[in-house]
């Protein structure tokens, strides 16, 4: 059955109105512009003929109710159906606190975009005829009270009744936390570890299970396309940093049943309070990239002196911001040997260190018939 739908995504907007913005020295996120550059990008969305606009999760800066307030009255503003999934940041709390809505208030806020069902964190409803989308809450509490990224059994358990009770229609899935590794060795990095899902592998076995080909997450602030075993993790770049990304995308489906997804991304470029949003924000990412550099050469699989990780560090001062692009292609020949391979590997590369520049703007082949 022939298709074509187009759809948006913009992630890990962090909205935060002023007088719920407090500083820190070492924050990346720009928070300042959030309104603004959601507010650029929506100018942009609603000149399109979207079907619907996708948001993987850290709607708001620190779970503020009035945050979670502002951004559910400006949505239902919108000209076309926006559905959301919770960020770790928008439901930091299992109790509400004096800064944070408690966890079970985030459906209450966001009824119109997904959660008709405002007593369950994850959803199922139909986006159009023949597509639906599987909204599904990646933030969990452990015996402590910390939060973890992880789906509970429950959760697994109503998400595998769904699934089996689908027929013939294309499934979409939304989740914040990443389920296909996007940086090396993601899972056990301990830098990087909190970004995936604990318990992706069950996941991604139901999902091949039952034919579910896309998955659109955030979290990481960075633009990469991966896959694993047909199974694509669509990762979309923060709105509040570099390099403040938003993706337009359209499905096809032929007559022989083919699929193709077409990913274009864009960028904010301005602000009223920075008229060059791009050099501001990768100078203000260099700025605070010190100590993320130490912890990266110095903890495994890399496990450098002190005084080494000290003397390279400064070179890779655009090192996040290069990954953060997508498509990089990362090389300094001038360091040693294993440090030079390692670095290369969070570059847009294959596994024969080939470049393979799908994360920004390309069509995939999703189904071959």
């Amino acid at each position: 059955m022939n298709m074509n739908f187009r759809f948006a995504i913009v992630s890990d907007l962090h909205i935060g109105l002023p007088h719920t913005i407090w500083d820190h020295p070492s924050r990346f996120h720009l928070v300042e512009v959030s309104i603004p550059a959601f507010e650029s990008v929506l100018e942009h969305l609603t000149q399109l003929d979207l079907d619907f606009l996708l948001i993987p999760g850290d709607l708001t800066q620190h779970g503020e109710p009035e945050n979670h307030t502002w951004l559910q009255t400006r949505l239902s503003q919108l000209p076309f159906p926006v559905y959301v999934v919770p960020g770790n940041h928008d439901v930091p709390v299992l109790k509400a606190n004096e800064q944070s809505i408690a966890f079970a208030d985030f459906p209450h806020y966001y009824r119109k975009f997904g959660y008709e069902n405002p007593e369950q964190s994850y959803y199922n409803c139909q986006l159009l005829p023949g597509v639906r989308l599987i909204g599904l809450n990646s933030n969990s509490f452990d015996e402590q009270g910390q939060q973890v990224g992880r789906l509970d059994s429950e959760q697994l358990r109503w998400l595998e009744a769904e699934l089996a009770a689908i027929e013939n229609e294309l499934v979409l899935v939304m989740i914040h936390h990443n389920v296909v590794e996007h940086l090396p060795n993601q899972s056990d990095h301990p830098m990087a570890n909190r970004y995936m899902l604990q318990n992706a592998p069950e996941l991604l076995g139901l999902l091949r299970q039952y034919g579910v080909r896309l998955v659109f997450t955030g979290h990481l602030h960075v633009q990469d396309v991966a896959c694993a075993d047909g199974i694509y993790d669509i990762t979309t770049g923060s709105l509040v940093s570099y390099p403040h990304p938003y993706r337009v995308l359209e499905f096809q489906r032929d007559h022989l049943d083919r699929e193709w997804l077409q990913i274009v991304s864009h960028r904010v470029e301005s602000v009223p309070d920075f008229p060059n949003l791009q050099q501001s924000s990768r100078e203000w990412m260099g700025d605070r990239s010190f100590p993320f550099l130490i912890k990266l050469l110095t903890l495994p699989p890399l496990n450098l002196p002190l005084a080494q990780a000290k003397q390279l560090a400064p070179d890779l001062r655009d090192f996040w911001s290069a990954v953060a692009d997508g498509d990089g292609v990362l090389d300094y020949p001038e360091f040693p040997l294993e440090v030079r391979h390692y670095i290369q590997k969070y570059g847009a590369i294959t596994q024969d260190s080939n470049p393979y520049l799908i994360d920004n703007n390309s069509t995939i082949l999703i189904r071959n018939s």
